[in-house]
């Protein structure tokens, strides 16, 4: 048993690298003094192509329906999840590509078919984030929002739309009576290579959907102790069902010339802060009932005096390259981790100073850098 600290193992384990791409305006910090952009293609498949020629080993876009206004109109703006991943597997070759999906949105048979007409394009090289759904302003505003009852079943609604997905994916024909009805229904051809889940569920019921259909988990927590905790329990309920589930955790990263160049960034970022943006987001994430998950950690990481601008308030890993190698190398031994997500402040610098600057010194890294 873990008794509150991190287990650390030497670092000849060997982890992925990805990018949780910046598929809404100004990425994952809420600050007026962050970089600021719009989402485009032409970005995302810049970064996109840069993380492949980096050896980074994926990204991932989330699905994000309405942003959080404030001065910077955070997140306003955003491209859809599937059309995106489906342009980038037309433009890259070796780099894996992941998708998110909001059950409550689309029809698992519908995205059945997508995901394996994607899965065709990229040669075996997507996936699917399943996101359970518990922002009610996203959907209420397209008329989606099952009721407040939905925060406490949506999970169950979850489960059963991964179960159709992988019914249809292995056999391409499927009846199904539940809450969704499917009659003889036809999805052909199957995906010729097979299409990944992965879903962030953070609360127990979170986890027990991970353990059950995805085979990835993607962790947000950021103490090393946290994540060695969750990275046991994602292993315990997977192993109580057969399964074996990889664990990818995130990492912010804000890389100086120097420490104190790092530094500097992040207290302008803190310093010009989107509150307005903020308050509404926790406003948001203070709806959801479920006080055991990812919400509640994103209510509280924000909280006290001085909010970070920083999604969910996680500290992020600042620091010159050396800096930021080391911390990486850290979080790669913790017991479990077989991938590191990261988020960047200006993201074509950040993962071009990455590929360049930090990887040749990390000692967690199957892929060396292309020169």
């Amino acid at each position: 048993m873990f008794a509150g600290l991190p287990v650390i193992v030497e670092v000849d384990v060997m982890v992925e690298f990805g990018v949780f791409l910046p598929i809404a305006n100004n990425g994952w910090i809420l600050s007026s003094a962050s970089p600021q952009y719009r989402p485009s293609f032409e970005l995302n498949r810049t970064i996109t192509r840069l993380a492949e020629e980096n050896g980074f080993g994926f990204v991932l876009s989330m699905v994000k329906f309405r942003g959080y206004g404030g001065p910077t109109r955070h997140w306003d703006f955003c491209q859809d999840s599937l059309t995106l991943m489906t342009g980038l597997a037309a433009v890259t070759s070796r780099i894996k590509l992941f998708a998110s999906v909001a059950p409550i949105t689309l029809h698992p048979a519908m995205v059945a078919r997508m995901a394996s007409t994607i899965d065709d394009i990229s040669g075996g090289r997507f996936g699917i984030n399943i996101v359970a759904g518990w922002n009610r302003a996203e959907y209420a505003q397209m008329g989606l929002w099952p009721g407040d009852d939905f925060y406490d079943y949506r999970y169950d609604y979850a489960e059963e739309y991964a179960h159709v997905l992988r019914e249809l994916w292995e056999h391409g024909r499927l009846t199904h009576h539940g809450r969704f009805d499917l009659e003889d229904c036809e999805v052909l051809p199957t995906p010729p290579h097979g299409v990944k889940l992965l879903s962030a569920g953070q609360s127990p019921r979170g986890q027990e959907f991970c353990a059950r259909y995805a085979d990835y988990h993607f962790s947000a927590v950021g103490d090393p102790a946290a994540v060695a905790a969750m990275n046991r329990r994602t292993r315990e309920l997977a192993a109580g069902h057969g399964r074996s589930v990889t664990s990818l955790n995130l990492a912010t990263v804000v890389l100086g010339d120097t420490d104190a160049d790092a530094r500097r960034k992040v207290e302008l970022y803190t310093e010009g802060a989107d509150l307005a943006a903020i308050g509404y987001m926790t406003g948001q994430y203070s709806r959801d009932t479920a006080t055991d998950g990812s919400s509640a950690a994103v209510v509280a990481g924000h909280g006290g005096g001085r909010p970070s601008p920083f999604y969910g308030g996680a500290e992020p890993i600042v620091g010159s390259a050396s800096t930021v190698a080391a911390a990486l190398d850290e979080m790669a031994g913790i017991e479990g981790t077989g991938g590191i997500m990261l988020v960047f402040d200006d993201f074509v610098e950040g993962v071009a100073r990455f590929g360049a600057e930090v990887m040749p010194l990390l000692s967690s890294h199957p892929v060396a850098p292309a020169s």
